[in-house]
């Protein structure tokens, strides 16, 4: 088959790769000179800690397995088994944290609860006060910046593929036809559209304006090398806020009877935490959902992480080198990983999984594939 992906970020990249890997000619077309978007701006967290039981959990476990692989090939992805931590202070953090491991799915996680001896045996970095901490053996990472550019790398040893940057795809001529804005047209059996988080134009014309996918805009941070291995990623007990897998009554009385602190609760605050194959650190988040977003980043927010961060390493965190804000497409119905829907004859839309992109982007491709019979 001919197969023209257009976008080049994690979810597009992977599709390209699954169609080479079946023996498909492969065309990808990236509107910028290299993908810029949340596939970049992001933790590089292979994230399965969190996920919604079933399908998502299933998603992502998959996910997980590919990722891995790939890594093996791909040793450019810095794929690393390097599991979770999330450190709880306090009965009712305890008590959120208990729930968890008393899933049904909690084996296949690995998730598992230490005590701080534990939990210091594994990541020695955290030298914080802490009553126990949530462990995830199946969480992973690998290095957002130059991920993508690995597996392109890789690709573009094959005959079947074909980079095209600097080409906005711009007009569907016919079934799994495109042109782009260089007036070329690409004809293939089969478009996939992974436009991430451009959502106008093209996509609002080719979807409709009730497309159920929404923005979400978060900040982030970067510092200099910390200076000694942070083991696993760590993520703090606002994180069990934000993440299906941690909905209980555990977590209602947690809201009740330990709110937010007032900036957390103001930008949708968590902590997640990841070290970056140079030793530095990868901070965040925030949360914004409401349009039109800022078009600048705040200090409070940067201030409340580093806060949580020292409180839980013990030391002063290192300096900060950088600090960005990003925006990725999320589907609005929270049981779908994706939104995927056949938008014209032969041209189909993958986008929204919001948060879980980095994570689950392998095994989305994979299902993609199945499903076009590639």
């Amino acid at each position: 088959m001919r197969v023209t992906v257009v976008g080049a970020g994690v979810v597009g990249t992977m599709h390209a790769w699954h169609a080479v890997e079946r023996g498909h000619q492969v065309v990808q077309i990236e509107r910028e000179a290299e993908a810029r978007g949340a596939s970049l701006r992001n933790f590089g967290q292979i994230w399965v800690s969190g996920r919604a039981g079933g399908a998502e959990l299933e998603t992502a476990l998959r996910a997980r397995e590919l990722w891995e692989d790939i890594g093996g090939r791909v040793p450019g992805l810095g794929f690393r088994a390097n599991g979770s931590l999330t450190p709880v202070r306090g009965p009712l953090e305890l008590a959120v944290a208990e729930a968890a491991v008393a899933r049904d799915d909690a084996a296949a996680r690995g998730y598992k609860l230490l005590t701080p001896g534990e939990a210091r045996a594994l990541n020695p970095a955290l030298r914080g006060e802490f009553t126990a901490a949530l462990y995830c053996e199946r969480d992973a990472a690998v290095e957002p910046r130059t991920a993508q550019l690995a597996l392109r790398e890789e690709l573009s040893k094959s005959p079947l593929y074909t980079f095209l940057p600097g080409r906005e795809v711009r007009e569907v001529t016919g079934p799994g036809t495109v042109r782009d804005d260089h007036g070329d047209t690409h004809r293939a059996d089969v478009v996939v559209l992974c436009t991430g988080a451009w959502l106008g134009g093209l996509v609002r014309e080719l979807a409709g304006p009730e497309l159920p996918v929404r923005r979400v805009r978060l900040q982030m941070m970067q510092t200099e090398p910390l200076g000694e291995p942070l083991t696993t990623s760590v993520a703090d007990a606002d994180s069990f806020r934000y993440y299906p897998a941690y909905a209980s009554p555990a977590l209602d009385a947690l809201g009740a009877g330990q709110p937010q602190a007032r900036t957390a609760a103001e930008h949708r605050m968590q902590l997640l935490m990841v070290q970056r194959a140079d030793g530095s650190l990868t901070i965040g988040d925030t949360h914004e959902y409401e349009h039109p977003f800022a078009f600048d980043t705040l200090e409070d927010p940067y201030d409340h992480l580093v806060g949580v961060v020292e409180s839980l390493l013990g030391r002063p965190l290192p300096r900060i080198r950088r600090r960005w804000a990003g925006v990725y497409a999320q589907c609005t119905d929270p049981s779908r990983v994706v939104h995927r829907q056949l938008v014209r004859d032969g041209v189909w839309l993958v986008t929204g999984p919001g948060g879980r992109g980095m994570t689950c982007s392998p095994a989305v491709a994979e299902t993609t594939a199945d499903a076009l019979g590639w």
